[in-house]
């Protein structure tokens, strides 16, 4: 196994690349496909017709031959959508056709009805001299036997659409990972207690429960451990047993009742990492046993949040079959921001504002947890960088 000095830190970019090198796949299987949103797929999904399965008119109006629009033009016939045309198109005819309907035979266009003068009632005279096609051609958007869902694709409301549409309806997907939330510490109560002087509400475990489940993730909150070996030892075990991944907050620091990399250790936990030149986050611990991981995340909100964004989200997704790329942009910083010190990557809660520039958020560290709740996005500023004028381009990550 690997262990770490107190003290010895790894850079952000080492952390992310242990993290993106872990080499496990969930199983997989089938579901309703109504049911699928958020799984991720585990095969790709092929179109069993072609789409439009018929040449189909793409406006109201009347279709006709090209060559005859300038003549007046017989009506013979009315089609609406989900009709088959029973007549063919003649010299100087046209049927009058609804938005989807097929296009009836000899037809080569549709005259919008807005360009239409109604001269009775089954003769017609097009305003205009030319006319477009109008029509959506058979295959044009999706040939049959086409992959239009690829393997490994979060599934979102459009691609419930698309497999509905492709006949798609037991998508075989990766089965749901089981993450397991612990908290940690004797000053923490639940949130319903009002604390007292020398306690706080447990606002972490809630946080972290939200995000797990925002990935699509089952999550289950455990409990508080209190600071004793024997609580830690029990509450750990139990996560282990149910868990592909256990979230620990808090207990990781240095502190005289931070006992947790020493019970890793008694389960045979790999540890990775415990310190990251990161701001927040920096006692932020990671380790693998065997297919289970766990991450000791700080016990800060701000600080545990971020570290879930950052660790937590690409490792959920790499075990769901997803190469997780998260959205971010490069732009205006709308005013100074400056630093103290630059030994770490920084990592700065902010908003975009409408003059398109972003602006950081008011921030008193790691544990002003209403500094998220109008965030955007986080500015990253690197390592020996202290201060980006206004104006200048910012790295920053969407949340």
């Amino acid at each position: 196994m690997t262990f770490y000095k107190i003290g010895q830190m790894i850079s952000f970019d080492e952390a992310l690349n242990i993290v993106s090198g872990i080499n496990v796949r969930l199983t997989a299987e089938n579901v309703d496909f109504r049911e699928s949103c958020q799984r991720v797929l585990a095969e790709n999904v092929l179109s069993d017709i072609e789409m439009p399965p018929f040449d189909k008119s793409a406006v109201d109006g009347y279709a006709c031959r090209k060559s005859d629009i300038l003549n007046e033009l017989e009506v013979i016939e009315v089609i609406p959508a989900g009709k088959v045309p029973e007549k063919e198109i003649g010299k100087n005819q046209c049927s009058k056709i609804m938005t989807g309907a097929p296009i009836p035979k000899g037809a080569d266009a549709v005259m919008m009805v807005e360009d239409v003068e109604e001269l009775s009632e089954n003769r017609i005279k097009y305003r205009k001299d030319k006319v477009k096609e109008n029509i959506c051609y058979r295959g044009e958007d999706i040939k049959k036997g086409e992959i239009v869902v690829k393997s490994g694709t979060i599934i979102k409301p459009q691609h419930i659409a698309v497999m509905a549409t492709a006949g798609c309806v037991v998508p075989l997907v990766y089965r749901k990972i089981k993450i397991a939330v612990i908290s940690t510490g004797d000053e923490l109560v639940e949130p319903e207690i009002k604390p007292t002087f020398s306690q706080i509400r447990n606002s972490n475990a809630y946080q972290l429960l939200s995000q797990a489940i925002n990935t699509g993730a089952e999550a289950e909150y455990i409990g508080i451990a209190m600071d004793t070996e024997e609580s830690l030892r029990n509450i750990i075990s139990k996560a282990f047993d149910q868990a592909d991944i256990v979230l620990l907050t808090g207990g990781v620091s240095m502190g005289d009742f931070d006992y947790v990399p020493k019970i890793l250790a008694e389960f045979g936990v790999d540890l990775k990492f415990k310190s990251i030149a990161v701001q927040p986050g920096r006692p932020t611990l990671f380790g693998t046993k065997g297919e289970q991981f766990i991450f000791g995340l700080p016990g800060n909100p701000v600080s545990s949040f971020v570290q879930f964004e950052l660790l937590v989200k690409p490792l959920i997704y790499k075990l769901s079959g997803n190469n997780y790329s998260p959205v971010k942009i490069r732009i205006p910083l709308g005013e100074d921001y400056l630093r103290k010190r630059s030994d770490r990557l920084s990592i700065v809660p902010a908003r975009i504002q409408e003059d398109g520039a972003v602006y950081p958020l008011e921030y008193h560290g790691s544990a002003h947890i209403n500094s998220l709740s109008e965030a955007h996005g986080l500015i990253f500023i690197p390592i020996g960088q202290t201060i980006i004028r206004k104006g200048d381009l910012a790295d920053v990550r969407l949340i």
